[in-house]
């Protein structure tokens, strides 16, 4: 297992460094897919997410794909993510995206490919791994509005891979209410492991071992 998983994708040399050192060959060499599943279920405007699929597209892929988890029949989506070298995940819902790979039926394939391939996740595309992505983090994390849009009062991660939860964009000016004290004060109310990182942070996953990749700042607790 090869995870990269950021707070707004790959923004500094350091990720850059560390996801071609995971690929073992260039960018221009290694064919992407991303899945832009997670942003579409976003009620905010969505420059957003214009500037992180400009972002990912100019690193220079030998090949560029985009692959939604809905609306296409199930061996289209797996047979499409099966020729990536890296699958990268948009940010946006992280309850939306973990809804739709488990009603789609793609957890075991996903995990197949999670096996073979290097992933990148940003924002919701790095949080759908926590055995904590459930109703308790949407209170208190305040997004309890996500699953009410989507239908539902629950939702789990379709992984349960980590004993631990991201949570993305510390001091981002898109989200100002995300600091320190803000921050510390979530963390008392769990017992579990939070990772906050700032947009030029990444957790990098490499089979058990866990690392940060970071020309940010990020903190962690209990």
């Amino acid at each position: 297992m090869k995870l990269l998983l950021t707070s707004f994708g790959i923004v500094n040399e350091s990720m850059k460094k560390s996801l071609r050192s995971m690929l073992g060959k260039d960018f221009s060499e290694a064919k992407l897919v991303l899945i832009p599943t997670a942003s579409v279920a976003e009620s905010s405007e969505h420059s957003w997410f214009v500037k992180e699929i400009n972002q990912v597209f100019d690193m220079g892929w030998k090949e560029f794909h985009i692959v939604p988890l809905n609306g296409l029949p199930k061996s289209i989506i797996v047979e499409r993510l099966n020729t990536a070298d890296v699958i990268y995940t948009t940010g946006g819902s992280v309850y939306h995206l973990a809804r739709s790979i488990e009603v789609n039926d793609l957890t075991e394939d996903f995990k197949k490919l999670l096996d073979e391939k290097v992933y990148v996740g940003s924002s919701a595309g790095s949080m759908i791994f926590s055995q904590h992505l459930n109703r308790r983090s949407a209170d208190l994390f305040d997004e309890t509005k996500d699953l009410t849009m989507l239908g539902t009062e629950t939702i789990a991660s379709p992984f349960n891979y980590f004993d631990w939860y991201i949570k993305p964009h510390l001091y981002s000016e898109e989200f100002p209410e995300r600091t320190d004290p803000w921050i510390e004060q979530k963390a008392t109310q769990v017992k579990f492991k939070i990772y906050a990182i700032d947009d030029q942070t990444a957790v990098q996953v490499i089979d058990d071992n866990v690392d940060f990749i970071s020309e940010g700042k990020w903190r962690q607790f209990n």
